[in-house]
């Protein structure tokens, strides 16, 4: 008979510690197989329909040449999307986390239990970078529920199951191991973040289901494969428990939206070519390029040249690692960052923070007497530039939303004011101030991602 060693962890807040890993070892155990841990986690498995309103259009609508023409074939039209997927309860008060790419901007949603039972929910915080989101089943008492394992925990061929509602068949159960840890960006859509990778088979219906191990222990919510034909080619990936407490965290406290810190730093993974130049023996870690004047980690000492190694004591080897560790650590908090400079090592607490919202975004839009009327505007500010991903740099003034004629003339959500008629503009007051001094002319110097554009009317 094996003999498997007690593994013991401090609990994190929230999380439980490592359970003793319970695995077939006798022949009635192994023709059990997972009986047991399947009983235990299907009823806090849940099936998730979701039905949502979206705007369709003609793809002639914006031409300038073609949109008289399709003038009426180019009108928005609504049309009901439907999205099927999975969810895990997490309370007995039925809080229900699964993806946001499964229940995001949904009008209606129907949770239904493997006892086929059906509730309905409502959307209490949701995040699409990190495709997670929180529900809340109305009129729901004492519902089973799954307990946070806490992921730190999870070694590379630990068994695990994954538990869901693939191509909308019924609840199914998927065996296989953990394959791999620390895989950042590999999700699809706008996820980024840092996952768990499974063999253990994930298809089509299983987003927002339960990635578990043979304690029946939750490790992670299952989000994304990678695969050619759409079915799993043994690829899988999911959302690491110790994020997935965080959210459920926020949507207690009554946070509709996700809270990550700000680091206010440009970075790159450091490689074999940069390593021996930077003092390290060997390539890893991220090496800071950039610093904004109201980072914290500026505040707390760091340089551009400086390369970080840890978190909290985990290593980080691509900047969404570091990202993922500070968003388990939480806003409010200290995190001891481990960093190299002229190749010696040190470690700095650093706080985490919101990106501020200072200097004020006075979002404003522009009125009927403006060059470019219906136009919503933000000052830039450091809130901002996290929202739209802008460069660390960027300053002026951020296209919130252009407005038809805004849009007519080539601006687009995210768009940069720089300059209106050869005055530069600070703030969304400059801006439409500008807008309405405007008479014959109008040159915009736009700022958009990387590039910089001029754009010049006649009024």
């Amino acid at each position: 008979m094996m003999r498997w060693v007690l593994v013991i962890c401090l609990a994190l807040a929230g999380l439980p510690a490592r359970a003793e890993m319970q695995v077939p070892s006798s022949q009635v155990d192994i023709q059990m197989g997972f009986v047991p841990v399947v009983k235990q986690v299907a009823p806090a498995v849940v099936n998730i329909y979701a039905r949502r309103v979206v705007n369709v259009q003609s793809p002639f609508s914006n031409d300038p040449f073609f949109q008289d023409l399709f003038r009426d074939f180019g009108t928005q039209r609504q049309r009901v999307q439907n999205s099927l997927g999975s969810g895990v309860i997490l309370g007995e008060d039925g809080i229900v986390v699964s993806n946001y790419h499964v229940v995001g901007e949904a009008t209606d949603i129907r949770v239904v239990l493997n006892d086929r039972r059906e509730f309905s929910a409502r959307v209490l915080l949701a995040d699409e970078e990190s495709d997670l989101a929180i529900l809340q089943m109305d009129d729901a008492h004492d519902m089973p529920s799954l307990t946070l394992r806490d992921s730190d925990t999870v070694q590379v061929g630990e068994l695990v199951l994954a538990v869901g509602n693939p191509f909308g068949v019924g609840q199914t159960v998927s065996s296989g191991i953990v394959s791999g840890l620390a895989r950042s960006g590999t999700a699809t859509g706008n996820a980024r973040g840092y996952f768990i990778q499974t063999d253990a088979p994930i298809n089509p219906g299983n987003s927002g289901g339960a990635l578990v191990d043979v304690n029946g222990h939750l490790i992670g919510i299952n989000t994304a494969i990678l695969s050619r034909s759409g079915g799993s080619n043994g690829i899988g990936f999911a959302i690491p428990s110790r994020l997935v407490s965080q959210f459920v965290t926020q949507a207690r406290e009554g946070k509709s939206t996700f809270e990550r810190p700000w680091a206010g730093m440009d970075g790159q993974p450091v490689t074999a070519d940069m390593a021996e130049g930077l003092g390290l023996a060997a390539p890893g870690g991220v090496v800071i390029s950039q610093l904004h004047p109201q980072s914290s980690f500026l505040d707390a000492g760091f340089q551009p040249g400086d390369v970080i190694t840890a978190v909290d004591g985990h290593a980080v080897n691509t900047p969404a690692e570091m990202i993922f560790r500070m968003s388990v650590t939480g806003i409010g908090t200290e995190a001891s960052i481990a960093h190299v400079r002229n190749g010696e090592e040190s470690e700095t607490d650093v706080r985490l923070i919101a990106a501020p919202d200072t200097p004020p975004r006075a979002q404003l839009t522009t009125g009927r007497n403006a060059a470019i009327p219906g136009m919503a505007l933000s000052t830039v500010n450091p809130a901002v530039i996290s929202e739209y991903a802008l460069p660390l740099t960027s300053r002026g003034v951020v296209v919130d939303d252009p407005g038809q004629i805004g849009l007519r003339a080539g601006l687009r959500a995210g768009d940069i004011l720089r300059g209106i008629n050869d005055i530069v503009v600070e703030t969304s007051a400059d801006a439409e101030a500008a807008l309405e001094e405007a008479q014959r002319h109008l040159f915009l110097d736009v700022q958009r991602g990387t590039q910089r554009l001029t754009m010049r009317f006649r009024l």
